[in-house]
């Protein structure tokens, strides 16, 4: 059935290597670094370790939720093409622009930038920087983005790059190849975190009591414990977020019916129970009070379990994490372009296929020189920020889908049945909706409150809006055949 739309990549990874890739997608550098201010707004052990587990509950309904369309759809491009067959061709296209513009290739500047940052750790990586007033001097302004300075944090801005370019290189060589690398990272990710837990139980020092004493003096302030909840499960949702990432590949695995719902049902709950053992162990070392003061919970924890070779762990452990997880989102985002560029629903030297690597090497190549000017810009995290909330439209679009193409595709094979239907999909889709009204609503607050320039979601919405015009210019051709040129 979706043989035009795969042709040219061949279906080579297994059931380990899908796990990996749906692990290795999601836990990046969030675990490190969310938990501190999680804590910060929300002052309560309990109220922390119930945000976790709620996002995780809710992450699981929607990978449940998503893996039935991936079992009756198995198309490289995943959500896109889900969106494609469930409401058109325009929200498609939406999607996919919103992917390549910024939602997926400012993940992986984010996420490389944070490797980039945590090598200064180590002084083989270390790469001098430009004096204060050079930084400064080369100063650009865009609207409502604000001011970008090129060439602050060169060095780091460097490294990240050659991270970025080298692993679309390893993706170019070869699925199996770039598999490969995401089934180590991944394996090496997992067990630093493990060791960092079984550390912390152990010779942390810690106290069982912290998990019942709040922060003392901790107020929620005028916004109340709602305002709390939902900027606490924001940072638990960026944690969690990259889920759905492996449908993105659906054309290169094995048994796709199977294998992806299998890997979404398996890698949801490993991730899972790595965030909760991991909380644990934050909360077992530092009282919930100076969890919410810490910079850094990971390093703070490792110091006091470790000692001084702590802070060197933690930064190799982000390294090690932050890698895995750039090499598997740049591995499945650029099939999105490439099917797009299918569907001449993008440029058509997109959808070309390496003769020799069958890999989409036009799709890796573009979202590289992307991301990459998105790292010099500086500007990746706001724009990421803008998106979350788009972000979750989709997401709640595509549990819709299910019922939609229940409906429009009732006889269609389904290898896969949600589980619980059709309460497991509704709950996600009724909080998904609640969260993006919710978020809607407190960044125009802020914004009335003088708290911020813009309004974040509505500057989200605008961003995905600038595909319209290229959706004009590319529908135009979608009547021609799709390409299939191998290079």
């Amino acid at each position: 059935m979706y043989e035009k739309e795969n042709k040219g990549l061949l279906p080579r990874l297994g059931t380990i290597t899908t796990i990996a890739i749906v692990v290795g997608a999601v836990i990046g550098s969030g675990i490190f670094k969310k938990p501190a201010i999680m804590a910060s707004q929300l002052g309560s052990p309990e109220l922390l370790m119930g945000i976790w587990i709620l996002a995780g509950v809710l992450t699981l309904f929607g990978a449940l939720t998503n893996a039935e369309v991936a079992s009756m759809i198995t198309a490289t491009g995943g959500q896109y093409i889900f969106f494609e067959k469930m409401y058109g061709r325009f929200t498609a296209f939406l999607y996919g622009w919103a992917i390549f513009v910024v939602i997926q290739t400012g993940s992986i500047a984010s996420i490389t930038y944070v490797f980039g940052e945590y090598s200064q750790h180590f002084e083989a990586f270390i790469i001098p920087r430009f004096s204060p007033d050079i930084e400064q001097g080369c100063m650009l302004h865009i609207p409502f983005i604000g001011n970008i300075y090129p060439l602050q944090n060169i060095g780091v801005k460097i490294i990240t790059i050659s991270a970025i370019m080298f692993l679309s290189l390893v993706n170019y060589l070869g699925v199996i190849f770039g598999g490969r690398i995401a089934v180590l990272f991944t394996t090496m990710k997992v067990a630093a975190i493990l060791i960092l837990v079984a550390f912390a139980f152990s010779y942390g020092a810690g106290s069982a009591d912290n998990f019942v004493n709040e922060a003392p003096g901790f107020s929620f302030g005028g916004a109340g414990i709602f305002a709390g909840i939902i900027a606490a499960l924001s940072g638990a949702f960026w944690s969690y977020d990259g889920w759905n990432n492996i449908t993105y590949i659906a054309g290169e695995v094995k048994r796709p019916q199977h294998n992806i719902p299998r890997a979404l049902f398996i890698g949801t709950v490993i991730i899972i129970s790595i965030y909760i053992v991991i909380n644990l162990a934050y909360m077992y070392v530092l009282p919930v009070g100076e969890m919410a003061r810490s910079t850094l919970v990971a390093r703070d924890v490792a110091l006091r379990s470790m000692g001084e070779i702590g802070a060197s762990f933690v930064a190799a452990a982000v390294m090690i994490s932050t890698f895995g997880t750039s090499n598997g989102t740049i591995m499945v985002s650029s099939r999105v372009y490439f099917a797009m560029a299918r569907q001449n629903m993008f440029f058509r030297s997109i959808g070309n296929v390496s003769k020799k690597h069958k890999t989409p090497a036009n799709a890796l190549l573009i979202q590289a020189v992307w991301t990459c000017i998105l790292v010099l810009s500086g500007t990746f995290d706001t724009l990421t920020d803008m998106l979350i909330f788009v972000s979750w439209i989709f997401y709640s679009l595509g549990a819709v889908g299910v019922f939609v193409l229940r409906k429009k595709m009732p006889d269609a094979p389904r290898p896969y049945k949600v589980i619980g239907y059709p309460y497991v999909p509704a709950i996600f889709i009724l909080f998904a909706a609640s969260f993006v009204a919710f978020t809607l609503y407190y960044d125009i607050t802020l914004y009335n409150e003088g708290k911020t320039e813009i309004i974040n979601s509505l500057f989200g919405l605008v961003l995905v809006a600038t595909g319209v015009p290229f959706y004009m210019y590319f529908s135009r051709n979608s009547g021609r055949e799709k390409s299939s040129i191998e290079v």
